[in-house]
């Protein structure tokens, strides 16, 4: 049998994403932006707001370097 990615269309993926920024407490501009930038880790993101980072810090300090943005 073939391995085969879990393949989600892209759509879904950046909705997926905003709910669960705006669930852990991001602003709703905010929240989607960051949701569809797929260069900010949304794991890393939600961990650092479960430990008390405000949600624009965590977008703030992990915000990629070069300014790129990566759509998801």
């Amino acid at each position: 049998m073939p391995n085969r990615a879990l393949q989600i269309p892209d759509d879904d993926l950046v909705e997926w994403r905003r709910r669960r920024l705006y669930g852990a407490g991001f602003a709703a501009a905010l929240a989607d932006r960051v949701a569809r930038d797929c260069a900010m880790d949304l794991h890393a993101l939600l961990g650092l707001v479960d430990r008390g980072c405000p949600p624009e810090l965590a977008a703030r300090i992990l915000a990629p370097l070069d300014e790129k943005r990566r759509p998801c």
